[in-house]
Order: C-alpha cells, then structure tokens, then sequence
C-alpha cells in the first residue's frame, strides 16, 4: 500500500497455483468493497485475480458475438461486449474515486497506459488503436499477424467510484477460448499474450508486481503523457506521445 493511495488487494494470485476465483464470488465482493470506498469508509484498492473459465458479456454483447460452443455466459453491467476470463489470465479490478475533472473515458486512458508501461518491461511495444478500447499490438503483414489485442478494459462508474477492470493475458492457455467467440465485438483483429510474443509465461504474481507501481502512478491522477503507438488518432503516430491531463 501507498500512504494515503492505492491499497492492493490478492486474491490468490500469489498461490501456487494461482488459485481459480469464482466470477460470481469475485463480483459480489467488487459490490461490497465498492460500497465501502463510494461511502469513504474504505481507501481506493485494486483487487487482483485470476478467474475458473467464465464468459462475461457487457449490455452490448449481440447474439452473433456469444459462444458457439454453448458455454454459459455471465451478463454483466461495465460496458463493452463479450470476453473471457480464465487461466493464465492476470485480472485487475480497480475500485478507486474519480476526481471531478477525471472521465470513465480518461480513466480508461489511464488503465491502458499502466498496461503499455508494465508490457515494456518485458520488451513488448503496445498502444492504442482509435475507436478501440485495450491495449493492442500492432499487425505484423510479415509474418501474417494483424492487429491484436492484449489486455481488454471494460468498466463501470457508480457514485464517481469504478466497477470493473482489465484482463491482461500472460500465458498462451488464456487463449484457446476467444476462438469460441468475438472478442470485445471485434471479427477483424486478433488476440495475444505475454507468452505469444515473448516466448515466455511470466508468473502472473511477477506481472503483478510489475503492475502495480504503474497503477500506483496513474492512479495519483497527475497529469501524464500518453506512450506507445497510436493509430488514427488525431496527430497520432506510432511512438508520439500525447499530452494527457485527465
């Protein structure tokens, strides 16, 4: 913890194994703990996790985009589309106050920016695709790679306090199941990992760790600079940075 900041929260990802979190258990202590910061009884706090295998749609989620292999699906109420949530998978759910002049949208900003510095450390260059929420890497027509997606954010602000988080897939076993559907709504990009693009599964407790001072900083709510390539944003180039206050 960070006097008077973030405190961070584990919810077994230290285990080994890491432990598999039930989503609907997981959901209902985001409620209760969210209650606790939006009332300020409690500090703002980041729970950690890694879920069983689950499926989790946004009220946007349309039929076409659902599993075709008949999984269940858990309805949810952050925004974006569907996604999946399993193994291998380092999960982060921030449960902090937004200050008046901070927006859902540059809270996101913010969550993506922690991601695209934590994946630099191990030497992966991401960004941002305009229109695109998450974090992305860029396509590779060389080796026959488009566009793909990394870390999914999907949230929800009640009361100025956020619900919900990121996925950050480290392991190639968090992979397999986005083939069961159309991930965030997407058909025409691709999904990847840690391991995919790097050739080696961190421990998700080392990601963490990484995370956290990223998270730590961006969620000071100082002003900062946007890093990482950006496609079709306005000005944006790969590896221009961009001014951000909120």
């Amino acid at each position: 913890m960070v006097p008077g900041g973030l405190t961070h929260v584990d919810l077994g990802v230290r285990r080994d194994p890491p432990a598999l979190a039930d989503y609907q258990e997981t959901w209902d202590l985001q409620r209760a703990v969210h209650a606790r910061v939006a009332s300020g009884e409690w500090g703002p706090r980041v729970l950690y996790v890694q879920h069983a295998p689950v499926y989790t749609a946004g009220h946007r989620t349309t039929p076409d985009q659902r599993p075709t292999d008949g999984t269940p699906v858990v309805e949810v109420d952050r925004g974006g589309l569907i996604t999946y949530h399993g193994p291998g998978q380092l999960v982060g759910y921030p449960i902090v106050g937004l200050p008046d002049r901070v927006g859902p949208l540059a809270y996101v900003r913010r969550l993506e920016e922690a991601i695209i510095r934590t994946l630099r450390g191990y030497g992966i260059e991401a960004g941002r695709v305009e229109g695109r929420t998450g974090v992305w890497l860029e396509a590779d027509p060389a080796a026959l790679r488009p566009e793909r997606k990394i870390a999914a954010i999907g949230v929800r602000v009640s009361r100025r306090t956020t619900l919900h988080g990121f996925a950050l897939n480290v392991a190639a076993s968090s992979l397999g199941p986005f083939s069961s559907i159309v991930p965030c709504g997407i058909a025409d990009a691709g999904v990847t990992c840690v391991e995919a693009e790097i050739g080696r599964a961190p421990s998700l407790a080392e990601v963490m760790d990484a995370l956290v001072p990223r998270l730590d900083e961006l969620l000071a709510w100082e002003p900062f600079e946007q890093t990482g390539w950006a496609h079709g944003a306005p000005g944006g180039r790969p590896g221009a940075p961009v001014a951000a206050g909120g």
